[in-house]
């Protein structure tokens, strides 16, 4: 990590909780445009955040509350929503207000821009970053990058297992990992598949014979696909008064990795209330070229490759050039 750190992981830091020791050292902090981080308590009616600083209030005008929100580009829920929760920001000056006291004038816009700068215009393909997700819509879940900074974890690249919602993987303020699949445009699209094993990770967990618990995912005409991991899912057979959604308790009949096929028996269903816990990782790197779910066995090539997003993107630059 190069310092730069999804809103929230800063706050509690050493080096944070010193600077809002004092003055002097919010002052050192300011001189030095060192990026902090501190709750914001209050949005006004001027859409100016209020920070708690700890030895004094500080103040991010609306405009320096984003970037895009001075050009438009950004709605003002960008700041309105960071109330009762952590900005990160760099002081930009010391003033009195009218009652005479100092606060301090603050700049969440320069910090993105410093962390888009230094830190996000570095990244490419196959990179694994730090994220927190922010929240969660039908089509994907949104992650905090650094200071902020927003992108997309689309729905199909959250696991090998279809869901029909992030909701059923994420809870807002999780940590996860990501790996960022394209850059274009300065946007950033990620993905989180890759680093929840292949299929042969994932099948090396379950034994034949073994009865393990499941998420039925789908109901078929020639039987229910059950998921076994966010990354691997196996097909049973068919049985009455069942239907998606439903968790199972299922006895594994054969594992086939050459088909990538795992044959189960449901023993037992019931209604499942989602409460993600945070992801298992196999993958603990912090690059990867190439990602091969399927064994070499298997019939079916699944892989992602992102050295081609690389040259992709590369031929794009050449192209503006």
């Amino acid at each position: 990590m190069t310092g730069f750190y999804p809103e929230g992981k800063l706050i509690s830091t050493t080096e944070n909780l010193n600077a809002m020791q004092s003055f002097a050292s919010l002052n050192d902090a300011f001189h030095e445009g060192r990026i902090l981080e501190a709750k914001a308590i209050v949005c006004d009616c001027s859409h100016n955040l209020i920070v708690d600083l700890g030895v004094m209030k500080g103040i991010i005008p609306r405009e320096e509350g984003a970037i895009g929100i001075r050009e438009g580009r950004v709605r003002d829920i960008a700041v309105i929503s960071r109330v009762n929760r952590p900005v990160c920001f760099v002081i930009t000056d010391f003033r009195k207000n009218d009652a005479g006291r100092t606060v301090a004038i603050l700049s969440r816009r320069l910090a993105q821009e410093k962390c888009m700068e230094q830190y996000i215009s570095t990244l490419i393909p196959g990179d694994v970053i730090d994220a927190r997700i922010t929240h969660l819509d039908s089509f994907g879940a949104f992650a905090d990058i650094g200071c902020g900074i927003v992108s997309l974890i689309p729905i199909d690249s959250i696991s090998v297992s279809r869901i029909d919602h992030p909701r059923e993987r994420f809870a807002v303020g999780m940590e996860v990992k990501a790996v960022v699949r394209t850059l274009e445009g300065g946007r950033i699209s990620l993905s989180h598949k890759e680093l929840l094993g292949t299929w042969e990770e994932n099948a090396s967990k379950f034994c034949i014979g073994e009865t393990v618990a499941g998420i039925i995912r789908s109901v078929e005409d020639y039987g229910a696909f059950v998921e076994l991991a966010p990354n691997l899912a196996g097909l049973a057979e068919m049985k009455d008064n069942i239907f998606a959604g439903q968790q199972a308790s299922v006895y594994i009949k054969n594992i086939i990795p050459s088909r990538m096929k795992i044959k189960l028996i449901i023993i037992d269903t019931f209604d499942y209330d989602y409460d993600p816990d945070p992801p298992e990782y196999f993958f603990h790197g912090t690059h990867m070229d190439h990602f091969q779910y399927s064994p070499i066995s298997s019939e079916k090539l699944i892989e992602t490759d992102f050295l081609s997003s690389v040259n992709e993107n590369s031929m794009l630059m050449q192209k503006c050039l």
